[in-house]
C-alpha cells in the first residue's frame, strides 16, 4: 500500500473503540486548509442556488456537481474508511446537512439504517463519515450518538410532528440526555458513526449555522439488493479494491 494511503489510517485504538461504541471522534481535521476552503464555497454554491429545497435537503449533491468526487474519493477519507470496513469499499451517498441559525429543526433519534432497510443483505460495514463545513456544538444542535446501541438491532418506530423536525419517524424508546455523547465538532473536523447507531440532533436555537458534509460508504462485500425500489435509481460509486458483491457500481 502506498505511504499516501498509509498516513491516513486510524490507529488500533481508535478502530477498537469504534468497534466498540460504534462512533469515533478524531480531534483532527480531514482535509488541509486550502483543500477545506474549497469544499466551503462548494457547499456555500449549492446553498445560494438551492431554490425551494430547504437548507437541510441538499441530498446526494455529488449526482450532480462531479468536483466533490475529489472529496468523496480523497485518499484522506478512504483510508479511514478502510481502516473501518475493509479495502473493498463504495460510494453509498452524501449529503450537505445546514441547521440555519435559530430556524434549523431538530433531528429525530433513529438509525440510518432502519431507513435503508432491506436495501442491503447486511449494515456491518457501513460508516459515515461526518465533516463539520461550520463549528458543531451542542448550542447549534450539534449531532449526538447513544454509544454501543449499534449492537442492538433495528428499534421500533412511531410517527411524530415533523413540522417541528426534520422527518416524521422517531424511535419509541426514550433517549436521556445522560447517555448521549455530542459530536462537538472545531471547522473541519470529522467523526464517524455506524449505520446502525442510534443518533439525532436537537434544533438549531443559536444565532450560529450548522452544517456538516456526510460522506456515506459501505464494503463492497455487502450484496445490494436490486429489486428493492429505493435502489432502482440510486447511483452507487467504486471507490477502492473489489466488487465481490457484484454491485451495480459506477466506475469513474
Amino acid at each position: 500500500m502506498a505511504i499516501t494511503q498509509q498516513k491516513h489510517h486510524l490507529s488500533t485504538e481508535e478502530k477498537q473503540f469504534y468497534t466498540d461504541n460504534g462512533y469515533l471522534l478524531t480531534g483532527r481535521p480531514l482535509f488541509e486548509k486550502k483543500a477545506f476552503g474549497t469544499l466551503y464555497d462548494i457547499f456555500e454554491e449549492h446553498l445560494n442556488n438551492k431554490g425551494a429545497l430547504g437548507a437541510d435537503q441538499l441530498d446526494v449533491p455529488h449526482f450532480k456537481d462531479k468536483r466533490l468526487f475529489d472529496y468523496l474519493m480523497a485518499d484522506e477519507v478512504l483510508g479511514v474508511v478502510e481502516s473501518l470496513i475493509g479495502p473493498n469499499i463504495g460510494l453509498w451517498s452524501s449529503h450537505f446537512i445546514c441547521k440555519e441559525p435559530k430556524v434549523g429543526k431538530r433531528t429525530p433519534w433513529h438509525e440510518d439504517s432502519a431507513y435503508w432497510e432491506g436495501r442491503f443483505d447486511s449494515f456491518d460495514k457501513v460508516v459515515t463519515v461526518w465533516l463539520a463545513i461550520d463549528p458543531s456544538f451542542k448550542e447549534n444542535g450539534c449531532m449526538g450518538v447513544v454509544p454501543g446501541t449499534h449492537k442492538n438491532g433495528f428499534s421500533e418506530y412511531g410517527e411524530i410532528d415533523g413540522r417541528t423536525a426534520t422527518f416524521d419517524t422517531e424511535i419509541k424508546t426514550e433517549v436521556k440526555d445522560e447517555d448521549v455523547v455530542w459530536f462537538e465538532l472545531e471547522q473541519g473536523h470529522y467523526s464517524l458513526h455506524d449505520s446502525r447507531i442510534i443518533h439525532g440532533a436537537n434544533a438549531n436555537d443559536s444565532a450560529h449555522r450548522r452544517t456538516g458534509y456526510t460522506m456515506r460508504y459501505f464494503s463492497t462485500d455487502l450484496i445490494l439488493n436490486q429489486d428493492h425500489p429505493g435502489n432502482k435509481s440510486h447511483k452507487i460509486y467504486h471507490c477502492r479494491g473489489a466488487n465481490t458483491g457484484n454491485n451495480p457500481l459506477i466506475y469513474l
